[in-house]
């Protein structure tokens, strides 16, 4: 009665479900979800997830990942935005800087780029349209004559 607009309820059937991407599976697109997803094949595209990410030992993501928590084991070209704890086992790969509040790896993981911890991110808004992170790089074609 007395609720903000954008106060919403999201029911507990969809907070606690579970998309899975299995390994050998290519997706091309951004993907929102409130639950939680495991990736095990190759996703380009982005990631946009309110619980947990998990990218297992054969999984390959071309794109920025924003989420509340991530357990990496497979490679990451892109950005990674996580809003508590990201934990980057021994074969993790991550080509992108890394925005967490909390950070864990383990001996043998690879991190190439920036890193900035304790930052406060960004909410993490599903079903918007929200101009996207990744910024793709201006090439200027020469002129001739």
């Amino acid at each position: 009665m007395f609720s903000k607009k954008d106060d919403k309820k999201i029911p507990e059937e969809v907070l606690n479900s579970r998309t899975i991407i299995a390994k050998g599976t290519l997706l091309e697109g951004n993907i929102e979800t409130f639950g939680n997803i495991r990736v095990e094949g190759k996703l380009i595209g982005n990631v946009k997830c309110k619980s947990k990410v998990v990218l297992g030992d054969s999984s390959k993501v071309e794109g920025n990942i924003l989420a509340n928590t991530a357990e990496v084991e497979g490679e990451v070209v892109g950005v990674v935005e996580i809003s508590d704890v990201l934990i980057l086992k021994s074969t993790a790969i991550i080509n992108g800087d890394i925005v967490t509040n909390k950070l864990v790896i383990e001996s043998g993981a690879t991190f190439n780029g920036k890193c900035k911890m304790g930052a406060v991110i960004k909410e993490i808004k599903i079903g918007e349209n929200v101009e996207q992170t990744k910024q793709q790089p201006t090439i200027a074609k020469e002129k001739t004559a």
